[in-house]
């Protein structure tokens, strides 16, 4: 199996409804709560794609995630569990792609620019000297409502993409519609570093530039183990760390990535994640 090939094999196995796996590890759906399942290491809700175990307080998401905690298994493990009961059949070999919507890009607001900025220095301690550049530059901009927008940039430079970040109220991530994550990433830190750290979102990129200034930093808007990017960017000649979260999912798709591509290294932030690093050194 070459490395495309073994690259789908997970995309498939990581996207079969939670529920299944969940019967074929021999779990029980709750009779009253439908998000409720009983299973062998305790009781686990489930909420689309992603789980949380009970005892735990802190799930996975993907069946590979819910399989490596159901059969208490590696990545490797969880991907040859999965394969054995879930094979491919021809029905889901010959399904289309599904239609790609259209980029819609929030339009800036520069009178909400101020608010972004406070919110990224103060609650976020990201420094002044790295946040200014981006902005300058329009790889960071607000929103009318005040979120803060990260553009996602193909080989280009042209917006593929935008990751959103609410800094008003209960605290939210998501991606502007039609957002290509496979065609771009955001960036930032030196172009003519030689070594390169993968993050899982625009703040951790810049956190962990403000912890390795000798580092291009980059985030895959999301835990991802191969983005079409990937294979081009290693050509290029960086030295590549996948400094993806301390939990179950950024260790998975770390283990993941590594196994595709060896030359990477895990990077694993000592707290949950980079800007928690960041914001405990200052």
């Amino acid at each position: 199996m070459n490395v495309q090939d073994r690259r789908m094999q997970i995309d498939r196995l990581r996207s079969i409804p939670l529920a299944a796996v969940l019967r074929a590890a021999g779990a029980q759906a709750d009779r009253r709560d439908p998000v409720k399942w009983h299973t062998a290491h305790g009781v686990l809700s489930v909420n689309g794609v992603k789980f949380i175990p009970w005892k735990q307080g802190r799930g996975g998401g993907g069946a590979i995630d819910l399989a490596m905690y159901l059969n208490a298994t590696d990545f490797r493990g969880a991907v040859r569990w999965l394969a054995q009961r879930f094979p491919i059949s021809e029905s889901l070999k010959a399904k289309p792609p599904p239609l790609q919507p259209r980029l819609t890009l929030p339009p800036a607001a520069a009178g909400q620019i101020g608010r972004v900025r406070r919110y990224l220095i103060e609650q976020r301690h990201l420094p002044h000297t790295l946040l200014e550049p981006l902005i300058q530059a329009g790889k960071l901009y607000a929103d009318r409502r005040a979120n803060a927008v990260f553009l996602l940039l193909g080989t280009d430079h042209r917006a593929v993409g935008a990751e959103l970040r609410g800094i008003r109220g209960v605290a939210w991530h998501g991606l502007a519609p039609g957002s290509r994550k496979d065609l771009g990433y955001f960036s930032t830190g030196p172009i003519q570093a030689q070594k390169a750290v993968l993050c899982e979102s625009a703040i951790d990129a810049i956190s962990c530039a403000a912890l390795y200034p000798d580092c291009l930093c980059l985030s895959t808007a999301g835990a991802r183990p191969n983005p079409a990017w990937l294979g081009p960017l290693l050509a290029q000649g960086y030295h590549l760390s996948c400094a993806f979260d301390a939990d179950s999912t950024g260790d998975s798709m770390a283990e993941a990535m590594t196994i595709l591509h060896p030359s990477i290294q895990r990077l694993r932030p000592p707290l949950h994640d980079w800007n928690d690093v960041l914001q405990a050194s200052t």
